[in-house]
């Protein structure tokens, strides 16, 4: 049984801890919970590593995984940790996994496997993790009815897959500078008219970009070109269109990038099946 949400929970930090969206009060959560068997904790387990992994690489970040194991202060019994760790060992060495050793660090409920990762400035964060309990199904006398007819407490894995959501947009903003590849962007483009002139040749380029699921705006405020270029630019949207005359006459688009190499004119249906493209693939 998986049951997921995306939870808040709330502590309350000391006097000088709190840090922008990498240490917060409020703490969102992508929050899982498997109820299974015995048997089952190895596959479970397994496949969320393999999320895990596939998650991270998407974003380009370098991570590595460690295993924390019992802490002093502990809930259950040695024999459910016993169990608990050599599950979890028995994982990181069929998979082939280096994980480095976070020894009594795991939570007071169960061992670990918790990703981390480094930001832009060289500060390590965990993020992601995996955890097996044995303890709380018990404490909780949580039960289901085994193939023999009979009642067995189930295991409980927990999983986050961005650990808290604030940190993780903290890490990825700085990774990036900003920056955002394409289609990570809030933006993809930004439809820059030069005159009022070209105003409705711009929401002509709006209909046929939107239609394709790009995500763009057109920029109408009473402003030079410059001035809306400079602005995109500070936003570090990916591309910009600069339409004149020209441009609504030919049914084109004369492109930009955000670091301003790359200035060329395109027809508009060209300029979509490009984006469209990179959008796509997640280059």
């Amino acid at each position: 049984m998986r049951l997921s949400e995306i939870g808040r929970l709330h502590r309350k930090e000391k006097s000088g801890e709190v840090n922008g969206l990498l240490r917060v009060r409020q703490i969102t959560m992508d929050d899982a919970h498997l109820f299974v068997t015995e048997d089952q904790i190895f596959d479970e387990v397994s496949n969320i590593l393999d999320m895990m992994v596939e998650f991270y690489k998407s974003f380009n970040f370098e991570y590595e995984f460690r295993f924390a194991t019992r802490p002093e202060q502990r809930a259950g019994t040695d024999e459910m940790w016993d169990k608990a760790e050599k599950v979890l060992e028995e994982v990181i060495t069929k998979k082939g996994i280096k994980a480095g050793d976070k020894k009594g660090d795991g939570a007071f409920y169960g061992p670990k496997i918790d990703l981390h990762i480094k930001d832009s400035q060289g500060r390590e964060w965990q993020l992601a993790t995996v955890q097996v309990d044995f303890h709380m199904p018990q404490a909780f006398d949580l039960n289901y009815i085994d193939q023999e007819g009979k009642q067995k407490h189930p295991v409980m894995i927990h999983r986050a897959i961005f650990g808290s959501f604030e940190r993780f947009i903290a890490i990825l903003t700085e990774n990036f500078q900003g920056a955002f590849p394409v289609w990570l962007s809030p933006i993809h483009v930004k439809i820059i008219p030069i005159t009022d002139r070209q105003q409705d040749y711009a929401q002509k380029v709006l209909e046929q970009l939107s239609s394709a699921n790009i995500r763009v705006e057109v920029d109408d405020r009473a402003q030079t070109m410059q001035a809306k270029i400079r602005d995109a630019q500070m936003q570090k949207i990916p591309y910009m269109l600069i339409l004149g005359g020209r441009e609504k006459e030919n049914n084109t688009v004369s492109l930009r990038t955000r670091d301003g190499k790359d200035s060329k004119i395109l027809p508009i249906n060209e300029f979509r099946d490009k984006i469209k493209s990179e959008i796509e693939t997640r280059s």
